[in-house]
């Protein structure tokens, strides 16, 4: 059952819909610049269920995007026929036909097809379609022009001239770029993209000295209790821990001053810190890189305390393989980082949980807009809908912490889906010659 929390007394805050969800990074993001985000859509039950732990209070829809209406988003959901201030998200881009044929009109352009229809459906005033960088160079960006062409053509005005922003721009201390393109309804002024707020380091000597510097490693993860002194982080996530001292990045995103709901949770709890086990050769190899260097084995890249993160990454799904991305060498400790540093540096606060194994937690992680990044865009729309957001005072329970710890048939089971909703691994044949 979802919540309308938008009705709440003294609380006028705007309506956003957020398709391919994940575990809802830019959902957070526009909820802490003071969005509702009363709907969201993710074909994953597993990434679906962790996004119902994290806001128990809105609805997540457990199917493709192909395979839902715009009536059934507001239907069933608090929306309602209540307008719809924005539709965010980042459908993948794959597919590109013969010379001549429409790419939307490629099989594999079909989430993005939908995303468009979904958001024709909707009628939102604004509109965020979030994407790699890659789209914008080569035969990619006739897509992209596809795409803006589409939403001109359907009332909709579009920011022709896009931007790449760097995660690193917006007080997120790793370095990942994204496409964001904006639009918005023909009877309304198209929002700004946001000014940088951090300045990432940089060799150069020309620096701009109007703006603090991105937030390192070292003070992402300085605060957070060693694993290495708790064995229990073998068997199970969590474990209660002595924290040090935070940093005020740390400050900020778990006591920031932000329209995020605030969440009941135990501070001194260490959550999603699995520990890896590593072979000694492994562990020496780790401790014999340099900072900012590739271990040459592994190619697992040492993070420098003193830098930024390279770009995390979420390795491929099971149909497509299941392999996990590499992760990045803890600076200090000869070993892999956890999903918890791992949130760190992509600015999640402490509350936010992910799925209990590795596997998926790292998924939902590298899978996700950074929530500061899209807290900076969404803060955009804000002003481009002059609204005057209000803290909100209410603190909120967090999900049922089982919804952390489904398997695909488990989840399945909870959003009442198949357990081929996501495509299962293709079994090669074996050579019988």
């Amino acid at each position: 059952m979802s919540i309308n929390l938008a009705t709440e007394k003294n609380v006028k805050r705007p309506i956003a819909v957020d398709l391919f969800a994940g575990s809802g990074g830019m959902t957070l993001g526009f909820e802490q610049a003071g969005f509702d985000v009363l709907a969201a859509v993710e074909i994953d039950p597993i990434h679906c269920a962790v996004h119902e732990f994290n806001f128990p209070f809105w609805k997540i829809f457990c199917k493709s995007v192909g395979e839902i209406t715009g009536t059934e988003i507001r239907n069933n959901s608090s929306i309602g026929n209540q307008e719809i201030d924005v539709v965010f998200g980042g459908p993948p881009c794959q597919g590109f036909s013969l010379m001549g044929k429409r790419l939307l009109d490629d099989p594999r352009n079909a989430l993005v097809f939908h995303y468009i229809r979904l958001v024709l459906e909707l009628q939102p005033k604004f509109v965020v379609l979030e994407n790699v960088k890659g789209i914008t160079l080569g035969k990619h960006r006739n897509l992209l022009l596809e795409i803006i062409a589409t939403f001109t053509q359907n009332n909709y005005r579009v920011q022709e001239d896009y931007q790449i922003l760097n995660a690193a721009a917006y007080g997120v201390p790793q370095n990942r770029e994204r496409l964001f393109l904006l639009a918005c309804r023909q009877d309304l002024e198209l929002p700004n993209y946001p000014q940088p707020i951090t300045q990432i380091p940089t060799k150069k000597k020309h620096l701009n000295h109007h703006l603090p510097l991105t937030p390192t490693v070292k003070e992402a993860l300085q605060d957070l209790p060693k694993i290495e002194k708790y064995p229990e982080l073998y068997q199970q996530d969590w474990v209660e821990a002595r924290f040090g001292k935070p940093s005020e990045y740390v400050k900020q995103l778990n006591h920031g001053n932000n329209f995020s709901y605030k969440r009941k949770y135990r501070r001194k709890i260490l959550t999603s810190s699995l520990r890896t086990i590593h072979s000694e050769i492994s562990t020496q190899r780790f401790q014999e890189t340099l900072h900012g260097k590739f271990e040459p084995v592994s190619r697992f890249y040492k993070l420098d305390p003193d830098g930024i993160c390279n770009t995390l990454r979420a390795g491929t799904a099971s149909n497509r393989g299941s392999f996990t991305s590499p992760r990045p060498i803890h600076p200090f400790s000869p070993r892999c980082i956890t999903v918890r540093e791992a949130a760190r540096l992509h600015s999640y606060p402490d509350w936010f949980r992910f799925h209990v194994t590795k596997w998926h937690g790292f998924r939902q992680v590298g899978n996700s807009v950074p929530p500061l990044l899209a807290q900076a865009v969404a803060a955009e729309i804000i002003k481009a809908l002059n609204c005057h957001i209000q803290q909100p005072e209410k603190v909120y329970q967090l999900g049922d912490e089982s919804l952390l710890k489904y398997t695909m048939s488990q989840a399945s089971k909870h959003y009442r889906v198949g357990t081929d909703i996501i495509e299962p691994r293709a079994k090669k044949k074996k050579n019988t010659q």
